[in-house]
């Protein structure tokens, strides 16, 4: 894949530049500002070697038109504030707010771009409709530069057709997120342990499939593990469970066993009448909730317990929070599996945080971004990655040479 440094002179070129902005907000006030954080180097790449920087993004799940929740306004004035410098805002993506907005920039300066999911070609699946908004993107620029890998898995105008369109190259956050996810894939340092969380089993039994040929340990928390409990016959209340999947997880209990992949699951939880901060809670073994009960988080055994099994891994990936981090009564267990990365971290390990919900939930539970090896800015990208799959805005930078 080609790197910045290869497109050469950029000196009064326009670079168009895909970012992964896609930030939480409450209103139009931004609770967490890790990915914007996470594009400065790029950027500060780009305009000190002179470029008129384009930058465009998606935030949210717009269906195609413009939506006021949505815009990257608000984005874009946090971007110029962390910059230091003014950034200019198009109030559209490829209409005439950004053709003017692009055409008034100088060397070293920055604009973004509104919402580019307003547009529906972006993610359209017909692809001369998509090629369309691709032509118009391209059109305001000279190069392009891929720098959001949280959007690399998917086959978008902005992601992968621009790529077609023009030099094209990638920046160092997609650069540092590849270099890492490698080492958890190839031959990583043993003990290996995959920390999984989150709401939905289904929505990581690919990368589980995956890991259990590939890491020494599979701890799993979160609303995803009472489906791993009731594969083992207990019961679980009201919990989150997918019971379409309990004969698949029971496949994947049993291959472990046989293939020597320690599978760790909590021992205790936090169980509550409903799901709520205020709903009465209480801790009880793993294998007796309640059956009026829902589970929210890991008990505190559970925590020193995978506290334990991480403590000599030289290798630990995690994706997934242990609870619903977001109400204090089912923080604990998030706290305690990040605070054990931060101590096997310190021992020189390799500590990769999944992004999502993960990265959201350390922050919010006041970890810093450098008290673990990475930060991973693209959940569902890192998990595809990990699945073995092919990626389409990496792929085409291995198969495109760009526009000449």
């Amino acid at each position: 894949m080609k790197t910045i440094a290869d497109l050469g002179e950029l000196r009064g070129q326009r670079v168009l530049l895909r970012s992964d902005l896609n930030v939480p907000l409450d209103g139009s006030t931004i609770t967490d500002d890790g990915r914007i954080r996470a594009s400065l180097p790029t950027i500060r790449e780009l305009t000190e070697a002179g470029a008129r920087v384009v930058v465009c993004a998606h935030l949210g799940r717009p269906k195609g038109v413009p939506e006021e929740r949505y815009s990257l306004r608000p984005v874009a004035q946090r971007l110029g504030e962390l910059l230091g410098q003014d950034v200019a805002f198009a109030t559209d993506t490829v209409g005439e707010s950004a053709k003017g907005v692009v055409a008034d920039l100088q060397d070293g300066d920055v604009a973004v771009l509104e919402n580019l999911r307003f547009n529906p070609g972006e993610t359209s699946k017909d692809e001369s409709e998509r090629g369309a908004f691709a032509d118009e993107l391209a059109a305001l620029a000279d190069a392009y530069v891929s720098d959001g890998f949280g959007v690399v898995h998917r086959k978008q105008a902005s992601v992968y057709d621009v790529a077609t369109r023009l030099p094209a190259a990638v920046g160092g956050l997609v650069r540092t997120e590849v270099d890492v996810l490698r080492r958890l894939t190839s031959e990583p340092e043993r003990p290996y342990a995959v920390v999984l969380g989150g709401a939905k089993v289904s929505d990581k039994l690919g990368v589980i499939d995956n890991l259990l040929g590939t890491a020494d340990r599979l701890l799993v928390g979160g609303g995803m593990v009472f489906t791993f409990l009731a594969a083992q016959g207990h019961e679980v209340g009201t919990s989150l469970l997918e019971a379409d999947q309990v004969d698949r997880v029971r496949e994947y209990l049993e291959r472990a066993e046989r293939d020597g992949v320690e599978i760790v699951l909590p021992v205790d939880v936090v169980a509550a009448t409903e799901f709520s901060a205020e709903a009465d809670h209480e801790v009880v073994a793993a294998d007796a909730i309640p059956a009026d009960r829902m589970g929210l988080d890991i008990g505190p055994r559970s925590g020193e317990l995978f506290a334990s099994r991480l403590a000599d891994c030289r290798t630990v990936f995690w994706n997934g929070p242990m609870g619903a981090f977001e109400m204090a009564p089912y923080a604990a267990g998030t706290k305690a599996v990040a605070q054990a990365l931060v101590d096997v971290t310190a021992t020189g390990a390799l500590t990769v945080v999944g992004g999502g919900d993960s990265a959201a939930a350390v922050r919010q539970l006041g970890f810093e971004d450098a008290d673990f090896g990475h930060i991973s800015t693209g959940g569902g990208a890192s998990l595809e990655y990990l699945e073995g799959k092919e990626l389409p805005g990496l792929q085409v930078h291995e198969t495109q040479e760009g526009t000449r």
